[in-house]
């Protein structure tokens, strides 16, 4: 049966080596919980920090409210961003 794991999920890519993701889930699985979360937050923001930069190179005369808007409708849905901003918002 094929393995859903998130670590797996990242390697759908056909440019890492079997050999290669093996090693990195053995480096991943030799964490701590903590550091895990701590890996997993940092690549969070990582998304966000990219997201924002995507938001602004795309409309750089944008408030910092017109940035925040269209990140949300980015990761939770234009239905979310809606109830959080108003009427209005959309994905950008």
């Amino acid at each position: 049966m094929a393995s859903t794991s998130p670590i797996d999920y990242m390697f759908r890519v056909d440019d890492t080596s079997a050999a290669a993701r093996l090693r990195y889930r053995e480096l991943v699985r030799a964490r701590t919980p903590a550091e895990r979360l701590e890996m997993a937050a940092s690549l969070s923001l990582s998304v966000r920090e990219m997201a924002v930069a995507g938001i602004r190179a795309r409309h750089p005369d944008a408030s910092e409210g017109d940035v925040q808007r269209a990140l949300a409708a980015r990761l939770y849905g234009k239905e979310v961003a809606e109830r959080l901003f108003g009427k209005g918002t959309r994905e950008q």
